[in-house]
């Protein structure tokens, strides 16, 4: 028999949209029951067009409601997302809260969660997106021959959090981990520090700057991930995909020592050097807005919903999440704070001309 579909209250109406377009992608699933919010005039309207009542305290939030996101701004960035959480946990609704959050924030809200008997999740989104799934899997199948032999990784310090709830995940664990010393300041929009999570060497570069009246762009990518492995290297070229295997190159050598390029033991060099894994084309903007990151919302909602109905899992990804944030703690003071940065909106670049100027053949200027 199909479950009836959860019963959710979504709380907050920025990055909340976001959640507001998962449940409605899925009403075999979820059912929107109201939107928590302060009762700005757009929380007004976002309440009428998704056709729910609108609630600006917990207490009116009916008991009926099994869930709610949390998406308000947690007390780790001076808002209060984790109140919110905590009170909605005492009176038994379960908690989606996203990201980030302190330790002490996550330890409060476990407290509040067994209080209520309710279960509680911390969503870092990305982990969950489908490229990044595509990734995780395929490193999951590559550690079953041979451990990762390193990491690399690149992102913007905005979603440093999450990329390294990927890097434990593709590691095959947190722990051990350690920070070496970062990079010193200076022109380089990115800093890189040495570290080892998991167990598995890796090269950490952050783009540890914001601009801080639109926190929300100039980041020259979200993340990039490499892979190392005996066989080949693993690639998340960008957050949204592709994903890509390189095949480690090896030749035999011939009886005067040159390596051997053809023919009879050399089968391994007939692989494509570059592999895209899973066909789907990375999509628009537009696409990863509207249809993506609400996929990523509904599968961590999927998650919450098993540890709803079994409740002997919660601890597990109580302290997955306890880790995650810890170790985004030491990072952040390992780095500092974020250099404060006020360029003007990027300029784009016409994809047709960088084509062009691509072309193999197009004549060389150096």
């Amino acid at each position: 028999m199909t479950p009836r579909p959860l019963r959710v209250v979504v709380a907050g109406t920025g990055f909340g949209r976001v959640y507001l377009e998962a449940v409605r992608r899925h009403p075999e699933e979820f059912a929107l029951a109201g939107i928590l919010a302060r009762g700005s005039d757009y929380s007004v309207a976002c309440a009428v067009r998704h056709g729910v009542p609108l609630f600006t305290t917990v207490d009116e939030v009916p008991g009926e409601v099994e869930a709610a996101c949390v998406v308000v701004r947690p007390g780790t960035i001076g808002g209060a997302g984790t109140e919110l959480a905590r009170a909605l946990l005492r009176r038994g609704i379960h908690v989606l809260q996203e990201h980030p959050l302190r330790a002490d924030e996550i330890t409060e809200c476990l407290r509040a969660a067994a209080e209520g008997g309710a279960a509680y999740a911390v969503n870092t989104l990305y982990p969950r997106l489908r490229p990044v799934r595509r990734f995780l899997a395929a490193a999951e199948f590559l550690r079953r021959g041979r451990p990762p032999a390193f990491l690399d990784a690149a992102c913007n310090s905005q979603v440093a959090y999450p990329l390294l709830d990927i890097l434990g995940r593709a590691a095959g664990g947190l722990r051990p981990w350690a920070l070496g010393e970062p990079s010193p300041r200076g022109a380089h929009p990115f800093r890189a520090l040495p570290a080892v999570i998991g167990g598995v060497p890796v090269t950490l570069r952050v783009q540890n700057q914001v601009h801080p009246d639109d926190p929300d762009n100039h980041s020259y990518l979200l993340h990039r991930v490499t892979l190392g492995h005996e066989g080949g290297a693993l690639t998340l070229a960008d957050t949204h995909g592709p994903v890509l295997w390189n095949p480690r190159l090896h030749s035999p050598r011939d009886g005067t020592g040159r390596l051997v390029m053809a023919g009879p033991g050399t089968e391994r060099l007939a692989v494509p050097s570059t592999v895209q894994l899973g066909a789907e084309r990375p999509g628009s903007y537009h696409e990863v807005l509207a249809a993506l990151w609400p996929d990523a919302v509904a599968e961590s909602l999927r998650v919450l919903r098993r540890d709803i109905e079994h409740p002997a899992g919660r601890g597990r990804g109580g302290q997955w999440a306890l880790g995650v944030s810890q170790l985004w703690g030491e990072l952040t003071a390992r780095i500092g704070l974020p250099e404060l940065i006020r360029p003007g909106e990027p300029e784009p670049v016409p994809l047709d001309e960088l084509q062009e100027a691509a072309r193999c053949d197009a004549a060389m200027s150096w």
